[in-house]
């Protein structure tokens, strides 16, 4: 494996899950979700469109195809309130998305 692939890998797999969950999660949907604690769909739908907002600079289409599993990693974090579970499941997905799609 290659020093570049490694780094990839890292950076796909655990850094961009943790921190990307963090702000998005634990900062922006958890802020949302206190100023309107009886709204559900606000704060996931905000954070998952900001979710893909995030992924822009790999084109529309990319920012696009995120929305659904930003939906998904929204709707665990309100179930849960813990960001390290969807860090976990977006770790998951981005492995699943290497694997199909290749790095």
């Amino acid at each position: 494996m290659s020093e570049f692939y490694g780094r990839q890998l890292l950076l796909l797999l655990v850094l961009s899950p943790v921190l990307e969950e963090v702000v998005v999660r634990a900062g922006l949907q958890e802020w949302l979700m206190r100023r309107a604690p009886q709204a559900v769909a606000p704060p996931v739908l905000v954070s998952a469109a900001t979710f893909g907002l995030l992924h822009l600079r790999a084109g529309w289409l990319h920012a696009l195809a995120v929305i659904v599993p930003g939906l998904v990693l929204a709707l665990l974090y309100q179930r849960t309130r813990s960001w390290r579970w969807c860090a976990v499941a977006h770790s998951a997905m981005n492995a699943f998305a290497i694997s199909v799609c290749g790095l």
